[in-house]
């Protein structure tokens, strides 16, 4: 007898027992026995497995084995599961180049991917997992898209590595390329830091862009509670224990929400996403929570803007003491209790809704009451009433007439009362990091990298090369970088990103020229450029938008469709 609750829909595809329909959808049911399926599998809920694996990258190298081991669990728990795999771009190894392009897209793509298996497949649930920064969104999307019967799952970080007694991540790596080019390491120190920075499986270790969505999406009630912290392998490289009990865990929930009926939408709410944010703050998350934040409301259908971080940025501290601009990385706060201790602490300062429903089927509170309470004599999470740094001083909304949309300013914790200087006009990034590496940068400039939006690049690269260049040389205190494309999550220093309109969109950036006096300044969250409105405005009146550098191909749909990347670089 077929599950009525379970499979509510995947009869379309297998026909009822005994219904009108069996005769129906033989020719169905013909194609799936010589994949296993036996008579009594066609009563079972059908459950799309989406499994971004590849073997490119550290972030998603495991994730078939976790694939398998949800796909066991389902079978075993009387689901059937159908495994599938999505495209995967490791932003860490296309840093820097023309495959950085196709990052962001992948989103989007990966996004559009889930929802052709799952809704092509009439399945009754969905379990998707996710390991590279992009992957996570991307997994997550689809759910909230079509409001499925389903959870994510983060594939886990990577454990740190280790040099000369410090913590080494990819960022390491990427810094330790700007030291080497201004002399200040070997090449042999270069050698050690790129050989032993990344050790096993799983997404980078730092509070960069991979670790703070897996963050928010636990504190979002998305995925279960404490999977975001929990290293995806041991020191032999062997799936971690906490990672297998993150996969029977969420089958578990899985079939709790088909049982109850629970869909996306019931538990990605306003409040939920208000709850995301606030824990992504805490932390001391990437910038580019920002942007899959504004792209997960869109697919929920929950009204959400940038105004509405800075408005919760104002309110919560930043907690964690992680890098890129602090000591610890994510393994680290596992020790210390994870996310649940993380929204414990949030929850009891007032800083978090308690009452949204998580996909354990219980409620926030429910779920971090029993969670342990943040412990003293550590300085991983700082507490409430000392924090790392005061409320409003991690990721920062700020406009003005060189960004009449908003861009971002990472503070994290840094003081700066505001930061002035001749612009350094690059329409590449690859220029400007060669003027960098050349020694053409000077203290107090103001580097400006344009044409790199989600249109203009297209892609909207991260600018990491150039920005660990600048720190690696010793001049992240000194410059700023500001550009219509984004930023790593192990980017520190003066950075502003996502400045919008982008320059391909007839934004002001676009008409900013070399020695143009640029002012940043945090307290009055404003960038300015000196020339008046009259000014820029003439420029612009004469300023024609170059062709676009990509029409044919995915790099050409995506820059037809997708828009400005403040409401999240969405392509639908």
């Amino acid at each position: 007898m077929a599950d009525r609750t379970r499979k509510h829909r995947s009869s379309l595809l297998t026909g009822t027992p005994g219904g009108a329909d069996w005769a129906k959808r033989a020719a169905a049911r013909a194609m799936l026995r010589a994949v296993d399926f036996t008579d009594d599998d066609f009563s079972k809920p059908i459950v799309t497995v989406a499994c971004p694996f590849t073997n490119a990258t550290p972030c998603n190298d495991h994730i078939r084995k976790l694939g398998d081991i949800l796909s066991r669990e389902i079978g075993e728990a009387g689901g059937k599961p159908f495994l599938f795999g999505t495209p995967v771009i490791s932003d860490g190894e296309t840093m820097g180049m023309e495959g950085m392009k196709y990052s962001l897209m992948s989103r989007d793509l990966i996004a559009d991917c889930i929802e052709t298996m799952h809704e092509g497949y009439a399945a009754d649930g969905i379990l998707t997992l996710s390991g590279c920064d992009k992957s996570i969104p991307g997994a997550l999307m689809p759910i909230l898209r079509n409001n499925a019967v389903g959870l994510t799952l983060y594939g886990g970080t990577i454990l740190p590595g280790r040099y000369k007694g410090e913590d080494l991540t990819i960022v390491s790596a990427f810094e330790a390329v700007g030291a080497h080019g201004a002399g200040k390491m070997t090449d042999e120190e270069l050698h050690q830091v790129e050989c032993r920075s990344c050790p096993g499986a799983g997404s980078c270790g730092g509070m960069y862009t991979a670790n703070t969505m897996a963050s928010a999406i636990e504190a979002m009630g998305m995925s279960i509670p404490g999977s975001a912290s929990h290293a995806a392998v041991d020191r032999q490289n062997r799936i971690s224990s906490g990672k297998r009990k993150d996969c029977i865990d969420s089958v578990r929930a899985l079939l709790g929400l088909l049982d109850r009926g629970i869909r996306a939408r019931d538990i990605a709410t306003r409040e939920a996403f208000e709850n995301a944010i606030a824990v992504m703050m805490a932390l001391g998350g990437s910038t580019n929570g920002i942007l899959h934040i504004l792209a997960l409301a869109h697919e929920a259908d929950v009204p959400l803007s940038l105004d509405d971080f800075d408005r919760i940025g104002r309110n919560v501290p930043l907690l964690g003491n992680f890098k890129p601009f602090g000591k610890y990385v994510m393994a680290d706060l596992d020790r210390i209790g994870g996310i649940p201790m993380v929204m414990k602490t949030l929850l009891g300062a007032g800083l978090l809704h308690g009452e949204c429903l998580t996909v354990s089927g219980k409620t926030v509170a429910e779920n971090v009451a029993d969670a342990p309470v943040r412990p003293g004599g550590q300085d991983i999470f700082h507490s409430i009433d000392r924090p790392y740094s005061p409320a409003g001083r991690h990721i920062t909304v700020i406009r003005g007439n060189l960004a009449p949309e908003g861009a971002v300013l990472k503070l994290s914790g840094k003081e700066l009362d505001h930061h002035t200087g001749p612009a350094r006009v690059f329409d590449r990034e690859e220029e400007a990091l060669d003027a960098i590496l050349s020694g053409k940068i000077r203290k107090g400039d103001v580097i400006v990298i344009r044409y790199e939006g989600p249109k203009g690049g297209p892609g909207m690269r991260e600018m990491l090369s150039p920005s660990a260049a600048l720190m690696g040389a010793g001049l992240g205190k000194d410059v700023a970088l500001v550009t219509d494309g984004r930023f790593s999550g192990g980017t520190h220093g003066i950075m502003v990103g996502h400045v919008a309109p982008e320059a391909q969109a007839g934004g002001p950036i676009a008409v900013v020229r070399e020695g143009d006096r640029i002012t940043i300044n945090p307290g009055e969250r404003s960038i300015s450029l000196e020339a008046g409105g009259t000014e820029i405005g003439e420029r612009l009146s004469r300023w024609k938008a170059p062709e676009l550098r990509y029409n044919r191909g995915v790099l050409g749909k995506y820059a037809k469709l997708v828009g400005s990347a403040s409401k999240g670089a969405v392509t639908n």
